[in-house]
């Protein structure tokens, strides 16, 4: 890993973890994703060698330089969903720190809007947004997925019951084989099976 991309990947763990100690409200937080699970879904994007990266909810960008990151590997690019104006120009400072910002476009305003705009398949889905828009972000970008596409979404188990609904939905999908992985907040790991 590039010592650029490590130093600043760091600068928000410590940044994040600060802010957790403080007791800052929720939508005060960094409320990066947990690092293991960062690295285990960049792994994800390498070893499926993903061209086509979808992530809803980039907040100040430390799950998006893990994904750019991998997408620098795979010869591929991330397209990067955050509604709120002012984590979206963080994360751009974020990515151009990094040398990341050519692998990365981000669209600010709502992912389920967004996305309805875009026509490009995808290999690779994120989701780490509104707990109560999971299963619409994941509606709006499923048909552009082929076989062998996977979706990951994020606090799985951190917020069990808000993201029930999801969970359920894509573990009896007929076309989906889902599992939930303990790893950070919980991730549910799925992958397109049939069309």
């Amino acid at each position: 890993m590039e010592q650029e991309l490590f130093d600043i990947l760091s600068e928000l763990e410590m940044q994040a973890e600060r802010e957790k100690l403080r007791n800052l409200p929720a939508d005060q937080r960094l409320n990066g994703l947990d690092p293991d699970a960062a690295k285990f879904i960049s792994l994800l994007v390498i070893s499926q060698k993903a061209k086509s990266i979808v992530e809803v909810g980039s907040g100040a960008g430390y799950s998006t330089l893990w994904l750019a990151y991998a997408a620098s590997i795979t010869g591929g690019q991330v397209l990067s969903c955050e509604i709120d104006p002012a984590k979206a120009a963080q994360a751009r400072t974020n990515l151009a720190k990094a040398g990341l910002s050519s692998v990365v476009e981000i669209l600010v305003g709502d992912a389920r809007q967004t996305l309805r705009q875009r026509g490009e398949p995808v290999d690779f889905l994120f989701i780490d947004g509104d707990f109560g828009q999971y299963e619409t972000y994941f509606d709006v970008v499923y048909k552009r997925m082929s076989v062998g596409s996977t979706i990951v979404a994020d606090d799985i188990l951190e917020h069990e019951n808000e993201l029930a609904d999801y969970t359920t939905y894509v573990q009896n999908h007929p076309n989906l084989e889902s599992v939930t992985v303990p790893v950070g907040f919980g991730l549910e790991f799925t992958v397109k099976t049939a069309e």
